[in-house]
């Protein structure tokens, strides 16, 4: 599934004699994150969570009677929904009377029309097929069960924004948010309240179907309000939230969201779905089939078998890239100087979503600055390969890269801190053959980051 672009300078350590070691610290690294995409694939998740025997259809502990309802839809966004809508038309087929979802990873689902978007910016294509399927939503009525999926990457896809805010507005709002560094929670309370299926609004288009949300999360909490910006979840933030991340973080809003959300702040316009709002979501079920664990599981039980003890450290790493990738040097170093919190042969395995303050003009993503900022402090006989889920590391080609001591050496140290500096890392990397890139482009999932690294002794 993982290519690494080139191969000069990467394979330096060697595997140990008299150990059960099966393979150097760069490859189990890259067979680690490659088994935790497979893993979260949508084929295999739902083929262990989603069956059905006759009219039963059963979606982990739920059951619905599919003979019950009149009609029965598809409908959502994000990168993997196509693939998700796509295996659910084969088991709800004799029932599926049709639906919209939209993905930037299109397949064929007849009868559901899957719509081709853009991310992480949102586009015409985005807001337009998001209006069509909010109002398809709305016609929706109580004889109506309603399958929504919900993945990563829906929060720019199910891009319906509010009354007066335009594609230009929209777009360059979104593009400002992404750059400033905010953490998910905070850029998705401003995305909530520009939007109109966003923060519990799609659950209240929705009313009074019977719906169903198929969740596959990208995001540290598991939190279903923050996937997707929580299309079908109560919402706890206000328009004033939104301002008040707006103004904290220095973001060049344009004038027609703003005063949007000042008229929200004001009470001029309602607010989003809360918890008190009862009635919204006396209907939907939300539940998450998949996420950062579930490619961290995988990912451990493949370096298990290859010999290296495995220690998840967290699927919740957030802040900084450069300055996460530091403490995972140290627990490295620590691992090989004082055998804590594991013994060599050693894989620390993280996931979650770390964030880049953007203030260069380079070319790179949160999963190749944290792969280059570790390579210039790696310890010997250690290798790390971070990517993001889906394919797509940041606006690139790439998923992220594999490191190791030899990517940086003692005469490039200063080439790479600028390249960092210059937020770009994917020069830099694809320069020294680090880049891992999907050999099928998207992945067909995005349940987050996912960051393996392997150790051997010092002496290896």
């Amino acid at each position: 599934m993982f290519e690494q672009r080139g191969r000069n300078r990467q394979n330096t350590a060697q595997i140990p004699a008299k150990t059960s070691v099966s393979a150097t610290p760069q490859e189990c690294a890259v067979t680690a994150v490659t088994a935790g995409v497979n893993a979260a694939h949508p084929d295999q998740v739902l083929s262990e969570t989603l069956t059905r025997e006759g009219d039963i259809l059963s979606i982990a502990n739920n059951q619905y009677d599919l003979s019950k309802y009149e009609e029965v839809s598809i409908i959502g966004g994000g990168n993997a929904a196509g693939r998700i809508t796509q295996y659910l038309t084969t088991i709800v087929d004799d029932h599926l009377t049709g639906g919209i979802v939209i993905t930037d990873d299109p397949v064929d689902a007849d009868p559901v029309n899957v719509v081709t978007g853009t991310h992480p910016l949102p586009s015409r294509s985005n807001i337009t097929a998001a209006e069509q399927m909010r109002s398809y939503a709305c016609d929706c009525g109580a004889n109506t069960l309603s399958l929504v999926v919900i993945t990563g990457g829906g929060s720019a896809l199910l891009s319906a924004p509010a009354e007066n805010i335009d594609k230009s507005a929209l777009r360059r709002v979104t593009q400002e948010l992404i750059q400033c560094g905010a953490p998910i929670d905070r850029i998705n309370a401003v995305r909530k309240h520009i939007s109109t299926i966003k923060g519990g609004q799609l659950a209240r288009a929705l009313t009074p179907a019977q719906t169903v949300g198929l969740i596959f999360s990208d995001v540290t909490s598991g939190n279903p309000s923050v996937v997707a910006s929580g299309p079908l979840s109560p919402d706890s933030t206000t328009y004033a939230d939104a301002l008040i991340t707006l103004r904290e973080y220095d973001v060049n809003t344009p004038e027609s969201v703003r005063m949007h959300l000042q008229r929200g702040a004001n009470g001029d316009i309602d607010e989003t779905p809360s918890e008190l709002s009862s009635s919204t979501f006396d209907s939907p079920t939300t539940i998450v089939l998949a996420d950062g664990m579930t490619a961290l599981d995988a990912a451990a039980n493949a370096c298990s078998n290859l010999g290296y003890e495995p220690l998840i450290l967290s699927s919740s790493i957030r802040g900084e890239a450069r300055e996460a990738a530091k403490t995972h040097v140290a627990i490295a170093e620590e691992v090989q100087r004082n055998r804590t919190p594991i013994d060599p042969p050693a894989a620390i395995l993280a996931g979650g979503e770390t964030t880049v303050t953007v203030t260069g003009d380079g070319v790179g993503g949160p999963n190749q600055e944290f792969a280059l900022a570790a390579a210039l402090e790696l310890p010997s006989n250690t290798a790390l390969c971070a990517i993001d889920t889906d394919g797509f590391d940041g606006p690139t080609d790439a998923a992220g890269a594999t490191v190791t001591t030899a990517t940086v050496n003692d005469n490039e140290a200063s080439a790479a801190r600028a390249a960092l500096k210059a937020n770009d890392a994917y020069s830099f990397l694809d320069d020294n053959a680090a880049l891992m890139l999907s050999t099928e482009g998207a992945t067909g999932t995005n349940v987050n980051d996912l960051r393996v690294l392997t150790i051997l002794t010092e002496d290896t």
